[in-house]
């Protein structure tokens, strides 16, 4: 075992690598990982047995631990030299807070931190706009308790960002499509022949393809400022139900139904109506000129054609 007195560059090549922990390695998780493949250590957080051969096939080192048990993820201390955290809240209606980015935070501070975060987030923390066009500068106004709780593990992230010397980059992060993710596209709600809400009734919506999202979050792990907020969403401005009629008509399906607001309440489920009551534009700005990317798929014409 080499001294910790030694340079960095006496070391051998295994303790040199890059070693990157990807917490909450689902879809996007695996995006990432295809990214960063042969160019770091790749190692993967998982509560589900059933995981581990998909990550192992995939390059990653399965390592198994709970966020809602803080004993059995310990083990992550000093592990990674850049952390992705993926993993969403609890799904409690009611509860504001974040225990899981607690306890992930918690076991981090044990021992030497990792250069940088990545949090994915969501947009939905600035609430309803009324179709605006939001930068990062806008101040949050969650309206749902699945919003509250981002609010508060970005809060965290940020407060151990600058206690711990850490770079946390938030990724504030809107519907994720791609045809290759399953329920990626709206084939099987047109399929159902849910209603959207008539033009004047309509609200903005935002997108970002499953691969760009992935490649956002390789080029904040190195690329990010210190506690900064990215909306990290494409070029469309659309309203929902112009996306919808757009993926009907590339999948050669009939449009869906048009209603107005008042047919909706009692037409739609709960969740639905939840992303039919709030309006924003979101600017990418940051996107492009701090983290350096050039989108792949620049709006959801581009993504839903791609497959």
């Amino acid at each position: 075992m080499p001294s910790n007195q030694m340079p960095l560059g006496a070391l051998p090549t295994r303790f040199r690598r890059e070693r990157v922990l990807v917490v909450g390695c689902g879809d996007v998780g695996l995006r990432v990982a295809r990214e960063l493949h042969g160019r770091v250590r790749l190692l993967a957080l998982t509560s589900s047995p059933e995981r581990v051969p998909v990550l192992r096939q995939r390059g990653l080192l399965p390592l198994q631990g709970n966020l809602d048990d803080r004993h059995s993820i310990a083990r992550l201390a000093g592990l990674a030299t850049r952390l992705v955290h993926l993993a969403p809240p609890p799904g409690e209606a009611r509860v504001a807070t974040d225990p899981r980015t607690t306890t992930l935070l918690r076991a981090l501070r044990l021992r030497t931190p990792p250069a940088s975060i990545v949090y994915g987030s969501t947009t939905g923390v600035y609430g309803d706009c009324g179709g605006e066009k939001v930068s990062e500068c806008r101040m949050v106004s969650p309206r749902t308790s699945r919003a509250s709780r981002r609010v508060d593990a970005e809060q965290a992230l940020r407060f151990f960002g600058r206690s711990a010397a850490v770079r946390a980059s938030i990724l504030r992060i809107p519907g994720i499509y791609a045809p290759d993710r399953e329920g990626g596209t709206p084939r099987e709600r047109l399929l159902k022949r849910t209603p959207v809400l008539r033009p004047q009734d309509d609200v903005y919506t935002n997108h970002i393809h499953a691969d760009d999202l992935a490649r956002a979050v390789v080029a904040a792990l190195w690329r990010g400022r210190p506690q900064r907020v990215v909306n990290t969403v494409d070029d469309t401005e659309m309203k929902m139900g112009d996306w919808f009629d757009l993926a009907a008509d590339v999948y050669g399906l009939a449009r869906p139904p048009r209603v107005a607001r008042e047919q909706a309440q009692g037409a739609l489920p709960i969740a639905v109506l939840s992303f039919m009551g709030e309006s924003r534009r979101l600017d990418n700005t940051r996107l492009k000129r701090e983290l350096r990317l050039r989108l792949r798929y620049p709006t959801v014409d581009h993504g839903l054609r791609s497959g």
